[in-house]
């Protein structure tokens, strides 16, 4: 490494989110929804959402965050929730609904873009899956935006179809196999140098990620 340069870490640990998170979580997600609908994505509310949507989330226990140890209330890198609930309008009967656990809310940090954040945890979710005995890990996402179908589909995920209903911007379904999870990425890590400043301050240290999780937040 040239000696001009700091290998710095940032550990990011997952964990379930609490009512003390709610703040930080609804910021996080009003920001990416903003940051989509500029891209002119209609997948979230332009503004968010309101806080008695992300509330039951938190109190059932399947929100979870990403953070590097702020304070609560602080936003978060990133967002996933992760359940069995299947959307009645989207997945019917004949798809088994309770064969899955359903992906809700991912959200990543523009901070935090780049860094392979989303992937990962769609890898511990699908963990998680097969540690529930259910076969696969579901999700919608905006039938109109190919940018984010391909991304679910690099990230081990198959098109079941598209749902068009005139009232929801969502409808393409997605499922992957539970078993295709890597379990290294419980243990992700990249650790590119970082330039020194001349004072001798590290420069931005979120370039380089060190992501851990615990197996109870895989089995209960």
């Amino acid at each position: 490494m040239p000696a001009n340069t700091l290998d710095l870490v940032t550990e990011l640990t997952l964990r379930r989110a609490t009512p003390a998170d709610l703040q930080g979580v609804l910021a996080l997600l009003a920001r990416t929804a903003g940051w989509l609908n500029g891209l002119g994505v209609r997948q979230w509310p332009a503004d968010g959402f309101p806080a008695e949507r992300i509330e039951p989330l938190i109190a059932e226990g399947v929100m979870y965050l990403l953070d590097a140890g702020e304070d609560a209330g602080r936003v978060p890198a990133a967002t996933i929730a992760v359940d069995g609930h299947a959307d009645p309008e989207f997945w019917t009967p004949a798809d088994r609904p309770g064969d899955a656990l359903y992906v809700h809310k991912l959200a990543v940090s523009r901070t935090y873009s780049g860094q392979g954040l989303g992937e990962t945890l769609l890898d511990w979710a699908a963990l998680r899956a097969a540690a529930h005995d259910r076969p696969y890990l579901r999700l919608d996402c905006a039938k109109d935006n190919a940018r984010l179908q391909s991304y679910y589909r690099k990230a081990g995920f198959r098109h079941v179809r598209t749902v068009d209903l005139p009232h929801r911007a969502s409808g393409a379904l997605f499922e992957r196999d539970a078993s295709a999870a890597i379990p290294a990425a419980l243990s992700y890590r990249r650790t590119p140098a970082v330039p020194a400043q001349r004072s001798g301050h590290a420069a931005q240290a979120w370039r380089v990620l060190d992501i851990t999780a615990h197996n109870e937040l895989i089995e209960c």
